[in-house]
């Protein structure tokens, strides 16, 4: 609510201009700005890579058959890149949380023609969304479309630092056979009690695949699960956070960020909880303190380390979590299977064919809509 406050309350200080951009188009051609990452040589090896530059999520032709003006680039950051030329006069912006285009209100201020944000994906926190209120902006994203690709992800993950997975690889393609630099500290997963901060689509679904394994599963998140899915699949809502954490063999992070979750795992909540504690984190890296996270594991607070998602993307050469110890890090890729891409894709075609035709989008799809930021950013 207090989110909700601040975006009302910039409004009213902004006065009735705030609200002149309509999300409806107007008539004419529109400049809609693209940024994705660039897939180089690997765009031409699948034709279904469409969430890259070269493939601009497959709407290029749609667009330009229409008469208006799509511009992709994967030059974002700095007063000189591609995306800051366009800024004043893009009416459509669309962007990944993969390789995100950060917004923010330096830049809204200067965009006299945007109307509306896209995130091609899940989680729109690369924009800021109390600017983005302020000034009547729509933001949206295709809610669902990665739900299973990064909750399967998890799984994975989870999977490779239960059983040690790495040091094994890292084993057998530099020769070496070393079974008890691997076993002493391998485990199963039956038993472990998993706990997700955060139980909407990704940690429901993350929660149901679990359950053939046999764990002790729990969840916190501001609401609870319809009784009969709680009971099907076996997990136990957790109201206090700090109470359930040092409960956790395994802790999987599931919610958004926002003020209220940036940086909540720091230096005295990671103290408190179980030695030895596994995490994956895929939602976002700014949830946790990056030195804090690093000291953990260095010390063997945090047993290991699993996530794909960095603060900022993409990650400096130099950031602490590619050298900390037990780590199973990538890039951010959870999201962005082919399978989700296609997904994507088709949710922000579907979106731009609405804001042309005058229509409203799905109600799920919005994260700011008429000055209000949807409930999981409040």
């Amino acid at each position: 609510m207090a989110m909700k406050r601040v975006a009302a309350s910039a409004i009213g200080a902004l006065g009735s201009s705030a609200l002149i951009r309509p999300l409806h188009a107007s008539p004419g051609s529109k400049k809609i700005v693209g940024v994705f990452y660039k897939a180089n040589q690997y765009a031409s090896m699948n034709p279904n890579f469409v969430g890259c530059v070269e493939g601009a999520l497959g709407i290029r032709d749609w667009l330009t058959s229409q008469g208006h003006e799509y511009i992709v680039t994967d030059d974002k950051e700095g007063p000189d890149s591609e995306l800051e030329k366009h800024i004043p006069d893009l009416h459509v912006l669309i962007s990944t949380p993969f390789h995100p285009a950060y917004v923010t209100a330096e830049r809204i201020k200067k965009a006299k023609n945007l109307q509306l944000l896209l995130t091609a994906g899940i989680g729109s926190d690369h924009i800021d969304l109390n600017a983005a209120a302020a000034a009547g902006l729509t933001v949206a994203e295709v809610t669902g479309s990665n739900v299973v690709s990064v909750a399967e992800d998890e799984l994975m993950r989870i999977l490779i630092l239960v059983r040690n997975f790495l040091p094994g690889y890292h084993q057998a393609v530099t020769g070496d056979w070393n079974v008890a630099g691997i076993a002493y500290r391998a485990y199963d997963l039956e038993g472990k009690t998993v706990g997700t901060v955060g139980a909407g689509r990704i940690g429901k679904l993350l929660l149901q695949r679990l359950k053939p394994f046999n764990c002790n599963l729990l969840y916190h998140d501001r609401l609870k699960m319809d009784p009969e899915l709680e009971n099907q699949i076996g997990a136990k809502f957790e109201e206090d956070l700090d109470k359930m954490l040092p409960k956790c063999d395994i802790i999987v992070i599931n919610m958004p960020l926002t003020d209220k979750t940036r940086g909540m795992f720091d230096k005295e909540r990671i103290s408190k909880l179980k030695k030895g504690v596994l995490i994956v984190n895929n939602a976002r890296g700014a949830i946790m303190d990056t030195q804090a996270v690093a000291d953990a594991c260095t010390s063997g607070h945090i047993a290991g380390y699993s996530g794909d998602v960095w603060y900022p993307q993409p990650a400096p050469k130099d950031h602490p979590w590619r050298y900390m110890p037990n780590h199973a890090m990538t890039p951010h890729i959870s999201g962005t299977t082919i399978d989700a891409q296609l997904r994507y894709a088709a949710g922000v075609k579907d979106m731009l064919e609405r804001y042309f035709k005058g229509e409203e989008f799905p109600q799920q799809h919005y994260i700011v809509k008429e000055g209000k930021l949807a409930s999981q950013y409040q």
